[in-house]
């Protein structure tokens, strides 16, 4: 099964995305499973991971529902604050439902990333961690410090790291983000997701080259059994097109790695670590 781990839907009208303005006319308009269809076709995928993309648990509910319709949407990764005291009942209530595999935590909106170090959201995450939830991690490179930390004190925890933890391509930065990464692929619960790096890119002077060191170096340390392909589509569309954000990840793979690497990258990793 070939599966894109990483793709967002949305519907402007629901007004759940206040970050897409009119100012942002490659995204401002609706994407719906219909619209990725010819994408998912051609790169011969067999369904997707849609992924949160609003802070809100009515936008998670609407996925779930896009995903009772769409058989191409084989799970979704829900919104979740464990900051909230109530997180539990609004878990076990996404949890009933069939294809929801997991939830995001966006550290990258936090003000202040050492906030997931306080002890009720370490308490909070611990206890999905016994229960081997898997949790997508969204943060920027700059915040990796306070998440190297946080899998110190849960060391169990089933968790993807999205788009690398957007390390900042556009000026061809490695460290510390390196460093970091390889600290985090010391836990063999985390796994790490080739998605997103086009955006972190020059959006109109990109060049595929410009991706190899960060494939190559979160290719190896968490080796071909923890790294899952992801669009990131529609988001991609700022900087390249979904052919191009492909050609981006197959230019740039270990050049040892064969059919069988790639099929646990293109789905094999993602049915495993979503428990599809």
């Amino acid at each position: 099964m070939r599966i894109d781990a990483h793709q967002h839907f949305w519907k402007i009208e629901r007004g759940d995305y206040g970050w897409i303005t009119p100012e942002l006319p490659s995204l401002y308009r609706d994407f719906l499973p219909e619209h990725l269809k010819a994408s998912l076709d051609k790169h011969r995928f067999d369904g997707t991971i849609a992924v949160q993309a609003a802070p809100t648990l009515a936008e998670t509910d609407y996925l779930l529902s896009l995903a009772d319709a769409d058989d191409s949407i084989v799970g979704v990764v829900g919104w979740l604050d464990l900051h909230d005291p109530n997180h539990r009942d609004h878990y076990r209530i996404m949890a009933s439902h069939p294809k929801f595999v997991g939830f995001r935590i966006m550290i990258q909106e936090m003000p202040d990333a050492s906030r997931i170090l306080e002890p009720a959201f370490v308490e909070a995450l611990r206890s999905y961690a016994d229960e081997d939830v898997p949790v997508d991690l969204l943060l920027r490179s700059d915040q990796l410090e306070p998440l190297t930390r946080l899998l110190e004190l849960v060391p169990n925890l089933r968790g993807v790291v999205d788009h690398l933890a957007k390390p900042v391509i556009a000026e061809g930065c490695l460290e510390p983000w390196l460093s970091q990464m390889s600290e985090i692929a010391g836990h063999p619960g985390i796994y790490c997701k080739l998605s997103g790096m086009v955006t972190e890119a020059d959006h109109a002077a990109w060049r595929y080259d410009q991706f190899q060191p960060y494939v190559r170096h979160a290719s190896e340390l968490f080796g071909p059994d923890r790294v899952l392909f992801g669009s990131d589509w529609p988001v991609c569309l700022l900087a390249a097109s979904y052919d191009q954000v492909v050609e981006a990840i197959e230019r740039n793979l270990p050049v040892e790695w064969g059919e069988a690497e790639r099929a646990r990258l293109y789905g094999l990793n993602a049915k495993e670590f979503y428990k599809l």
